[in-house]
């Protein structure tokens, strides 16, 4: 029997750079509903020297050495109600790291249940720990959804989560390639079930991601399958034209 291909972006767990002071690490596949999928954290220094983690993939020493070996893990930033499940792994090997989270994740009863400490929620206004570096926005929507958005100014890179999706079909499994193409995962646009959910509270979406256009983003990293490493404010204004004309 032929395995399935490989869903991921090798090196695993590896700081990969993408801008200065902006680096990705690639992991997976996580494994969803029987989906098998890529995974991506952002990780940004900033003019502290401190790390701040964005949705963090699964918990590595090697990965963590290279890490504080750029400077000490202070944050992780749990961007929206899915993308939770490492968290606890990287707080108890990084007990002085802040833990910032989308609102409603502490509501969540799999998240109150893990025993993951949540320090603060996330809303439209950066904490002093990095506003003068990073700029965010609420993207709301229906059932407890919200995505926060960061903008790292001085690399003008956008930092999303789900809005976006790029799953390249060739690199999935049959099951996961179906559920790509149903679900639009593999266009480089917001799949299905996030449009829903947006369409639903469509004025303040649409209202929000104008203000992510207006950063006018130079790449745009999110969480599963390729990013736009180029040419960003088009991409993501392509990407976005189902809600924003």
């Amino acid at each position: 029997m032929a395995s399935d291909p490989d869903v991921t972006y090798p090196p695993l767990d590896r700081l990969k750079a993408v801008a200065e002071n902006v680096w990705v690490v690639d992991s997976g596949p996580i494994r969803a509903m029987g989906l098998s999928l890529p995974i991506r954290m952002t990780v940004i220094r900033l003019g502290s020297g401190g790390m701040w983690l964005h949705s963090p993939t699964r918990f590595d020493e090697t990965l963590r050495g290279e890490i504080e070996a750029v400077g000490p893990i202070q944050h992780l930033v749990a961007p929206n109600i899915a993308h939770w499940s490492f968290l606890k792994d990287w707080q108890e090997h990084c007990p002085g790291a802040t833990t910032s989270a989308a609102l409603h994740l502490r509501e969540r009863a799999q998240v109150k249940a893990a025993g993951i400490r949540l320090d603060r929620d996330l809303t439209g206004d950066a904490p002093p720990e990095w506003a003068e570096e990073i700029e965010q926005a609420v993207v709301p929507g229906a059932f407890g959804f919200t995505e926060v958005a960061f903008f790292h100014r001085p690399s003008a890179t956008l930092v999303l989560t789900d809005l976006i999706e790029d799953l390249e079909t060739s690199k999935l499994p049959l099951g996961t390639k179906l559920f790509a193409i149903v679900m639009r995962a593999n266009k480089a646009t917001s799949p299905l079930q996030i449009r829903v959910v947006l369409r639903l509270r469509r004025a303040e979406a649409a209202e929000a991601v104008r203000r992510l256009i207006g950063w006018r983003p130079e790449r745009v990293i999110f969480a599963h399958g390729r990013f736009f490493d180029r040419d960003g404010t088009r991409a993501f204004r392509n990407a976005m034209a189902w809600l924003v004309k």
